[in-house]
């Protein structure tokens, strides 16, 4: 790929774009907790019309927003268009290498704030995958939809 950086998206217009687009949004590392923002902020894009997709090994099997949670991205049920990531930095490299397996490509991963790790980004960006980093999806989706 040429310039990989053109995939990181840090200005409004990339972010609106994004938002716009996707119908369908992975949530790796959901939680059941209200007061978790694992679980309000997908809550909230539920609310708006976007398909979420809970992920998370430990809670597998149970039921949130209206679908199964699943153990992992390669057990979705169907694609999705964003994978939001609400994991710490140090399990990113993992998550990458299981998100470059998959037999499709989200359009975007997106790293919840406070969630940074230059070199994951660049092995997605280098993969032709936008990414979006420390920023939360229910504020921008709010701010600029």
């Amino acid at each position: 790929m040429g310039d990989w950086r053109r995939n990181l998206i840090r200005d409004d217009e990339g972010l609106a774009r994004v938002l716009r687009e996707a119908k369908t949004i992975a949530i790796l590392g959901a939680k059941t907790e209200r007061s978790e923002p694992a679980f309000f902020v997908p809550a909230y894009l539920d609310a708006r019309g976007y398909r979420v997709l809970p992920v998370n090994p430990a809670l597998a099997g149970r039921s949130l927003w209206g679908t199964t949670i699943v153990a992992t991205l390669a057990d979705l049920p169907e694609p999705a268009d964003v994978i939001e990531v609400f994991r710490r930095p140090g399990f990113l490299p993992a998550h990458v290498d299981e998100i470059l397996v998959l037999p499709w490509r989200p359009q975007t991963v997106w790293l919840q704030l406070g969630i940074r790790h230059a070199p994951s980004v660049e092995r997605l960006a280098r993969a032709g995958i936008r990414v979006v980093e420390n920023r939360c999806m229910m504020p921008e989706h709010r701010r600029l939809l």
